[in-house]
């Protein structure tokens, strides 16, 4: 079965497609795909994993057609962005 493995940092994104047998899972398809060579930053251990955009394990089986995705580290709170972003909207219409 064919199964995507996507990462992306503020300056790249990969999308690799890779043949996985029945019953693999996140973990497999990641190590198949080679990403971890790409971008050695990626620390399994400690980054969160999804498929089609909801939270998995690695242990998670996949389906055919899976887009498995490894998320960056946070680096805001989110609970502060609106914020910053309407001040920050705030402060260029007044001049």
């Amino acid at each position: 079965m064919k199964v995507g493995v996507a990462y992306a940092t503020p300056a790249k994104q990969v999308w690799l497609t890779v043949d996985m047998p029945e019953g693999a899972c996140v973990k497999d398809a990641i190590e198949k795909s080679g990403i971890l060579k790409q971008f050695p930053e990626i620390d399994l251990n400690t980054q969160k994993v999804g498929i089609y955009g909801k939270a998995s394990t690695l242990e998670a089986v996949l389906e055919e057609g899976a887009r498995v995705e490894i998320y960056r580290p946070m680096t805001a709170d989110p609970k502060t962005v609106p914020r910053r972003a309407k001040a920050g909207g705030e402060a260029a219409s007044e001049g």
